[in-house]
């Protein structure tokens, strides 16, 4: 492209030649200064839109992205806030169940209510840091949130496995003989070598002689099934309970039965009456304890008195 420059200040025509170059270069700084005339002006006229009293359309439209920026905000903050405190219902629920395992675990364990007070939060203090404190944001208390939640599940999950263990052993406790079959009463004959009362010669006595007067209630001294109540040529009216693992105990000498074959019976549960049925001297209740078939020393179950 050729453009003649004709004046009269001039003493010729002067020629330019304006190449493709030259245009697209042309029209590039165009196009480069509208946009940055029209990004000028927004801003200038967003920063001082509420200076601008004579410009009402601008301010509605200022306003009103105000407003819509507002809204999302607190919308966002909103939906945060729901999800936060669903999280809370829901680590305040196992809370209250981690209440109530721990309060079970502490009784198979043997502890007293009050050494464990689950239902009251525990002592905290502490000196104030000498570190400056900062304050938590959203996506702070969210995390703590997500993580305080996997460790009571973690808790949870270890307190149940935990409570099934204590539950089993508290089971096989209760199928062990400790609780004496006659309570307040003493022992008139131990477990172990002695002069026999009818034949006069050395025998083993083969378990523990409790006194007590007729009708005196004989307990179980663990829970089991009943395998033998009836009368004995030697032990009189007699019972007998296997509390399972090959362990038995036996009751001899009853005034009167209170229970039955294939009955099953609780730890202190009335079983007879103290007698002196069978062979016998007087009233009283021979208790033994028998493992695998064999008569062992009911002392190493019983907490005696004495």
């Amino acid at each position: 492209m050729n453009i003649i420059l004709v004046s009269e200040h001039l003493a010729k025509a002067r020629t330019i030649n304006i190449g493709i170059r030259q245009i697209a270069v042309m029209g590039v700084g165009l196009v480069v200064s509208v946009f940055v005339l029209a990004g000028t002006l927004n801003y200038f006229m967003l920063r001082y839109a509420s200076e601008l009293h004579f410009l009402p359309y601008l301010q509605n439209m200022v306003g009103t992205m105000q407003q819509t920026q507002q809204t999302q905000s607190e919308s966002y903050l909103r939906d945060n806030l729901n999800a936060m405190a669903q999280r809370l219902g829901e680590m305040q629920a196992q809370l209250l169940r981690l209440d109530t395992l721990g309060e079970r675990l502490a009784k198979l364990a043997g502890f007293k209510p009050q050494e464990f007070r689950f239902s009251e939060p525990p002592g905290r203090g502490g000196a104030p840091s000498t570190v400056p404190n900062r304050d938590f944001t959203l996506s702070d208390l969210s995390q703590q949130i997500e993580k305080l939640t996997r460790t009571v599940d973690d808790r949870g999950d270890k307190l149940g496995a935990l409570e099934s263990m204590l539950t089993i052993e508290s089971a096989k406790k209760k199928l062990i003989p400790t609780m004496l079959p006659v309570l307040g009463g003493g022992y008139n004959s131990n477990y172990g070598w002695r002069i026999d009362p009818f034949t006069g010669q050395h025998s083993l006595h083969e378990g523990i002689d409790f006194a007590g007067g007729v009708g005196t209630p004989i307990l179980a001294a663990a829970g089991g099934v009943v395998v033998y109540a009836e009368y004995h040529s030697a032990y009189g009216n007699m019972v007998e309970i296997d509390h399972g693992n090959e362990l038995i105990t036996r009751y001899a000498h009853a005034s009167k039965l209170h229970v039955k074959v294939g009955e099953m019976v609780l730890r202190g549960a009335k079983i007879a009456e103290v007698g002196s049925t069978g062979r016998s001297t007087g009233t009283h209740l021979h208790f033994e304890v028998r493992q695998r078939g064999i008569a062992v020393n009911p002392a190493q179950f019983l907490q005696l008195p004495g």
